[in-house]
C-alpha cells in the first residue's frame, strides 16, 4: 500500500517537473513567453515570478529525488 502511494507521488512529481521546466524561459524564450511571462522580464531582468518558479521547481525536484530513492530502497 505504501509503495503504491510512493508510485503515485513519483508520477505526479514527474509530470509536474516536465510542466515546470517547460515554463522556464530559455535563451529564446519558453512556454512562459506564450503566456505573457516575457513582458516583465524585458523590463526588469529576473522577475519575482521567475524566482518563485525556480524555487517551486527545486522543491518538486527534491521530492522526486526523495521518492525515487525511497522506491529503490523499498524494492530491494
Amino acid at each position: 500500500m505504501v509503495t503504491a502511494i510512493y508510485v503515485v507521488i513519483e508520477v505526479l512529481t514527474a509530470l509536474a517537473l516536465i510542466f515546470l521546466i517547460l515554463m522556464h524561459s530559455g535563451r529564446g524564450g519558453g512556454l512562459s513567453d506564450m503566456f505573457g511571462g516575457s513582458v516583465g522580464a524585458a523590463a526588469q531582468g529576473s522577475t519575482v515570478v521567475e524566482k518563485n518558479l525556480d524555487r517551486i521547481t527545486v522543491a518538486v525536484a527534491l521530492i522526486f529525488a526523495f521518492t525515487t530513492l525511497t522506491l529503490d530502497l523499498r524494492l530491494q
